[in-house]
């Protein structure tokens, strides 16, 4: 059994059932960085019913190492991130209903609480809009996330989230939609968040990476 198909079928699942797409939408990918191999879900296939056989490997330059699956349309976006960030060992691309609103609009999603100064990196953008599996997406999308933030919007699209692995990208998709439906129900009052300031994004940061939970 491979360890990393394994993580992206349970992943699948969680994508689907967490609410953060709906149907066959959406799409994710994990980074073995020693090997140099990426592992990514296959095209418009139910994650519920997928197998280890239907993961498609490829190396970062997108050449087909194992599977016979049409790998997701957002290929290019994956590899792109990757080539962007040498630290990122995961990408989750999801459909969440409150950042996609933002989306729409062609507006970001600002770090006003703490779970998102600790879990986002940086105010997420939004990139502007191009077709899906298009390279212009895919470069868009990779220069929104090549410094910092964790989290970028897809104009009128959706999400995407990395992480060092599924778990923390998973963790970025949750606080990001957490924070869009906090963000819009403050709008929805006729107000706006009060930012948080650099320094404290900084200590909320710093805090998380090096002093949070058991060490």
């Amino acid at each position: 059994m491979n360890e990393y198909k394994r993580n992206i079928l349970d992943a699948g699942k969680t994508l689907l059932h967490a609410g953060l797409t709906v149907e066959t939408w959406g799409n994710l990918s994990v980074c073995d960085r020693a090997a140099g191999r990426v592992y990514i879900t296959p095209s418009g296939m139910d994650y519920d019913t997928c197998v280890e056989d239907d993961i498609v490997c490829m190396d970062l330059d997108g050449k087909i190492l194992e599977g016979t699956r049409k790998p997701s349309i957002e290929t290019g976006l994956h590899l792109a991130v990757y080539r962007a960030r040498p630290d990122v060992g995961a990408v989750v691309h999801t459909h969440p209903i409150y950042s996609t609103v933002f989306s729409c609009i062609g507006e970001g999603i600002p770090l006003c609480i703490d779970e998102a100064a600790q879990a986002l990196g940086a105010p997420v953008e939004t990139c502007a809009y191009f077709l899906p599996g298009s390279a212009e997406l895919a470069a868009a999308c990779a220069e929104k996330l090549s410094g910092e933030a964790n989290a970028c919007l897809l104009k009128s699209h959706g999400a995407v989230c990395v992480g060092a692995n599924l778990k923390a990208a998973f963790k970025v998709a949750r606080v990001l939609e957490m924070t869009a439906e906090i963000y819009w129900r403050i709008r929805a009052m006729g107000r706006r968040p009060d930012p948080l300031a650099p320094s404290d994004i900084a200590f909320m940061k710093d805090f998380a990476a090096h002093r949070y939970g058991q060490r």
